[in-house]
């Protein structure tokens, strides 16, 4: 019982009457201290002294907006009804919002006369010295007090101010440092790329050149020509990487055109090169409405898609569709349960995850389908190696352009990979 009482004044704290308590208690807490201070000094009678001590505490409702005014209006409260708190919290307010030096030394001074000076003034005697000096020490401390103490609270926070500016420059700092490290590796890795990879396609290229020059087979000539003409692809798009990865920003230099970019114009010689048996239903004409970028995706995700039926469906029949998503098409159910591979077999990458499409189609896109049906049980299965992250990379992409992707097995034994991107104005 008692938990349950202190989860509900957690709450309540917490909530919204919680934050207006908090607002309101640096305003209102001052005043009632002012008139307990004004009750118990002149009674409850209503006369001179009363009224002039409730005025001022009143006064403290606008301190924070006008500190000086509302301290010199609290001095008459200290000379005639002989109340203490509300000037000594109006001054106290003026040190930490109006911290001048001359302003709060003649503040002061107007405190210890207000203070020291008897009213009526007829009731002061210049040769009482020994209480004179005392009620004189006492309305320099009175004085003193709310002046130091305002000022220790504005040091405190332009203290906690610079530390945050200082926290906020560290973290700044630490992100540049982070940027240019990966800078650092970025170039690191675009050396180590162009020369592992690039002598390994050049060398590749060189031993096709050879059998297309030294065969009499024309069929084999035919591929080795294919293989020689996909390395020299390859390096192509290897350099366009190095350079990307070199770059300091990517899109930057991407948009520079450090090397030509596959779009739409490319899939019916990516299709024509992938050795499968594939029927493509082409509905969009290339850079008529779109932009290249989500060309380029569209283009990745085919070429990823033949790739994974290569190494998980041989033999199999597919489908290759890009056509445009209208404005009142309704968005495809995401049926999950596949393995997350373009492939149609359960040990395609991700297997034992479902692609899930994440956020809404525009209202004007491109559609991008591959399906494929059951691999032929005869082919041979090519001992292809697999990262395991190629559509997790072809889904990160099309969120990044705002888009969808989805990847499930089909009822037929078959895989399909459907992805769709904004494209076009309309």
């Amino acid at each position: 019982m008692v938990d349950r009482g202190e989860a509900k004044g957690r709450a309540l704290a917490r909530g919204a009457l919680g934050r207006r308590l908090r607002a309101l208690a640096p305003v209102v807490i001052p005043v009632l201290l002012a008139i307990a201070d004004a009750m118990l000094v002149n009674g409850l009678e209503l006369d001179l002294e009363v009224g002039v001590s409730m005025l001022a505490a009143a006064a403290l409702m606008l301190r924070r907006r006008f500190p000086l005014l509302v301290f010199l209006f609290t001095l008459p409260g200290l000379y005639i009804g002989y109340i203490w708190f509300a000037p000594m919290i109006g001054l106290y307010t003026l040190a930490v919002r109006r911290p001048g030096r001359a302003r709060l030394g003649l503040c002061a001074v107007l405190l210890i006369t207000a203070h020291f000076f008897p009213y009526p003034l007829s009731d002061f005697v210049l040769t009482d010295y020994r209480e004179n000096t005392q009620v004189l020490i006492d309305a320099s401390v009175t004085s003193a007090a709310p002046i130091a103490l305002g000022l220790l609270v504005r040091t405190r926070q332009e203290l906690a101010s610079r530390i945050e500016d200082l926290t906020r420059s560290r973290r700044r700092e630490h992100r540049l440092l982070a940027d240019r490290v990966k800078t650092t590796e970025r170039a690191r890795l675009a050396r180590e790329m162009h020369d592992v990879v690039a002598h390994q396609v050049s060398l590749i290229s060189l031993q096709a050149g050879a059998v297309q020059v030294s065969t009499e087979d024309a069929a084999a000539r035919a591929g080795a020509t294919s293989i020689r003409e996909l390395s020299v692809r390859t390096l192509e798009e290897l350099r366009h990487m190095v350079g990307v990865l070199r770059a300091d920003g990517g899109e930057a230099a991407e948009a520079d055109g450090l090397a030509p970019q596959p779009d739409l114009e490319e899939l019916p010689r990516l299709i024509e090169m992938s050795a499968l048996d594939v029927t493509y239903e082409g509905g969009v004409v290339a850079g008529a409405s779109g932009t290249k970028t989500v060309e380029r995706a569209a283009f990745r995700t085919v070429q990823e898609a033949l790739t994974n039926i290569r190494k998980h469906a041989p033999g199999a029949r597919v489908r290759v569709r890009v056509d445009p998503v209208d404005p009142g098409d309704a968005v495809d159910a995401v049926r999950g349960g596949g393995s997350g591979r373009a492939g149609s077999s359960a040990r395609g990458e991700g297997a034992g995850g479902a692609g899930r499409a994440e956020g809404c189609r525009a209202a004007h896109g491109l559609r991008v389908e591959i399906r494929n049906g059951p691999p032929d049980a005869t082919a041979t299965v090519p001992a292809l190696p697999g990262g395991g992250h190629g559509l997790v990379g072809l889904r990160e992409r099309a969120q990044s352009l705002g888009g969808t992707l989805e990847a499930r097995h089909t009822s037929d034994g078959g895989f399909v990979v459907r992805a769709e991107f904004p494209y076009g104005a309309g």
